[in-house]
């Protein structure tokens, strides 16, 4: 049992984080300050809560800020941390999608590295601009796919790399719910509100909330991208301005093909994300909601199940497992996983060393820009009647 980078880290103290958006009321803000804290190498200290300046203080006070570290807006923030001898290693930028562009920026021209929510903006102009920014400035810029953290999705990687599938031809994901399934956006919900907004959201509805994810994991085990894809995205609750549920082909540059549906008016499932991946020599079965296993089909043998940081596990997978086989981890801890991976590739640059390479799989703002892309071609492919588009 480990915990990814803490054995090598040897700063006196923990990083220091800010963190725009996330008060009263939010939902994501709060999954990122739990994750954060739980491998002990993160400490909260400064915030731009809320557009709203009064939402903001009482956001700070909540959780036990200094006052003069809560902050009315993001680019007084920015400025004013870049200055103090204790201002913050690192921002989380926690708001709705159409503010993180904004966000990003001021905090890369600030010299302090960044933690994005996904998508990372909402046109790929403008996240094909951030990453360049980011590339430029030498940051560290992370983007929360949170699903890359667990470790069995890890191990499905690297299985995929040793090439335990062969060369892999058809993968298949998932990621439907069904909290959309009524119009949840007019009964007080905030996060529903923002989700169905294409101001605020963007131009996809669940493309981009959950899709992204999807999209991303696909990617991320099979070691390969998606280079076109026909998609057909539909809103099946009337009124709704954005999709609520899309299916999807994909091509993938190796020759592999793929289908990715995703839907937020699946009645019955609650955060049903899976994906199974198959090649010459086997196949490999992953779902969220039981993510301490994964099933391993070897061909014309019977199916093997590898268990979290137990039998059939591999360093990859015991590298971000914190605690015995047979005691689950999940949601809150993949997300813990980036925030160590970002933690250690953070120590490692003020300690002037390499960080630990488990640390190297955290998204970046590359990953990220694939994400944009990804929501523009389905919507253009939509447009067209599921006309094939490139990314």
């Amino acid at each position: 049992m480990s915990i990814t980078g803490s054995q090598d880290q040897k700063l006196s103290r923990r990083l220091r984080l800010g963190m725009v958006g996330g008060g009263r009321g939010a939902f994501i803000g709060a999954v990122h300050r739990i994750a954060a804290r739980l491998d002990d190498r993160w400490e909260l200290v400064a915030g731009a809560l809320s557009s709203d300046p009064e939402r903001a203080r009482l956001s700070g006070q909540d959780l036990l800020l200094k006052p003069d570290r809560v902050y009315g807006d993001f680019n007084e923030m920015a400025r004013r941390e870049r200055r103090l001898k204790d201002g913050i290693d690192a921002v989380a930028i926690v708001t709705p999608n159409h503010a993180h562009a904004a966000a990003a920026r001021a905090f890369l021209k600030a010299g302090i590295h960044v933690i994005c929510d996904k998508p990372l903006t909402t046109t790929r102009r403008e996240a094909e601009q951030l990453a360049k920014l980011a590339q430029e400035s030498g940051l560290v810029f992370a983007v929360t796919h949170n699903y890359t953290g667990y470790p069995l999705v890890r191990q499905a990687r690297a299985m995929v790399k040793a090439g335990d599938l062969g060369p892999i031809r058809v993968v298949q994901v998932e990621y439907a719910q069904d909290w959309l399934a009524t119009r949840v956006e007019e009964s007080g919900s905030k996060q529903a509100e923002w989700r169905t907004d294409p101001a605020r959201s963007g131009p996809a509805g669940a493309v981009g909330d959950i899709g992204t994810h999807a999209f991303n994991l696909a990617e991320f085990i099979v070691g390969d991208e998606v280079e076109a894809l026909s998609a057909e995205l539909h809103t099946f609750v009337e009124g709704r301005r954005l999709d609520d549920n899309a299916h999807m082909m994909l091509r993938f540059a190796s020759g592999a093909r793929g289908m990715l549906w995703c839907s937020q008016v699946a009645a019955g499932l609650e955060n049903g994300l899976r994906i199974r991946v198959y090649g010459e020599k086997g196949g490999l079965d992953w779902q969220q909601e039981n993510p301490n296993v994964l099933i391993y089909s070897p061909l014309g043998e019977p199916p093997r199940l590898i268990r979290r940081n137990g039998a059939g596990s591999n360093e990859v997978s015991q590298a971000a497992s914190r605690i015995p086989g047979g005691h689950p981890e999940g949601y809150l801890e993949g997300f813990a996983q980036l925030y160590v991976d970002i933690a250690e590739q953070i120590a490692a640059r003020l300690e002037g060393r390499e960080p630990n390479t488990f640390s190297l799989q955290a998204p970046t703002v590359e990953h990220g820009v694939r994400g944009v892309r990804f929501i523009e071609a389905a919507v253009r492919s939509s447009q067209r009647k599921a006309a094939w588009v490139e990314l």
